[in-house]
Formats: C-alpha cells, structure tokens, sequence
C-alpha cells in the first residue's frame, strides 16, 4: 500500500479564487507540523491559474512534495492543468468519499478543490482524509497503470 512520505513539504497552489483558502490551508498544515510549498497566487487579484498548477504540479512530478493541494473557484481549470503533466493524478473533490477513493483506487497524487462550492472546514477534512488514506494497489494497480499516454 503507497502512502505519502509526509517528511517532505506539502505542494500547494491556487488563483485568486482560492486564494483565501490556501492561505487558510497552509497555515493550518504548518501548525500541525508540515512544511508547505506555496507556489502562489499571493492575493486576491485576478490571475491564470496554469501559472499556479504548473509549478505545484512539478514539485509532486518531481518528488519534491509529498503531494498537492489545488484551489480555483470551480477546481476545473487547476485540475485539468495538473492533469497534462505525466506523473500526475490529481483529483476533483468535493466531499470525503470522494477524497477517500481518489487515494484508494487512483493513488491520486494531487487533490483540487473547489473554493466556491466547498466549505474551508470540509477542505480541511478532504485534505486529511487525502493526506491518510493508502493507494490499495491489487486490482487498480493496473487501471492506473494504465493511465499515462504512451
């Protein structure tokens, strides 16, 4: 069973629609202990959010994070950015269950979130449930195999 290697840092990014909630987020992951990446936005303004997920995006490609966090007001954009880089699954949640099994049977490496449908206290717990839940391997192990363009 794959779990993250929480010694390293938590990749985390947004645009301005998720700006508050990354802020929120961050602050409340480094007061349980972890180290975070904040790869922007830093304010409210108007932003692309491609210059946001790319480089979140990259530290979990390239091993530098542990995993993501993505916000964006519909989590759509950051989500389908995340999505066309190799080695990354990242998955649009919008409740527990669905957090849950994006570890479980997709090993989903990056979790979007969608500010302006989602409650911050139901952020967090998606988050924790993320950050604790094991890939389960055995029969989705070659369904995710099967994933990457060849």
């Amino acid at each position: 069973m794959n779990t993250f290697d929480l010694q390293k840092p938590i990749a985390i990014g947004c645009d301005h629609a998720g700006f508050t909630y990354k802020e929120a987020v961050k602050k409340w992951l480094q007061e349980n202990g972890y180290d975070v990446l904040d790869f922007g936005t830093n304010s409210d303004a108007s932003v692309d959010y491609p210059d946001f997920a790319h480089p979140t995006a990259n530290a979990v490609e390239k091993g530098i994070a542990a995993f993501g966090i993505l916000f964006c007001g519909s989590a759509n954009g950051v989500n389908i950015t995340a999505n066309k880089h190799q080695g990354i699954r990242a998955a649009l949640c919008w409740q527990n269950d669905i957090a849950i099994l994006a570890r479980q049977h997709n090993d989903a490496n990056i979790i979007s979130i969608p500010a302006r449908f989602v409650a911050l206290p139901l952020a967090q717990q998606m988050i924790e449930h993320f950050m604790q839940t094991p890939f389960e391997g055995g029969r989705h192990s070659n369904r995710v195999g099967k994933i990457a363009c060849s």
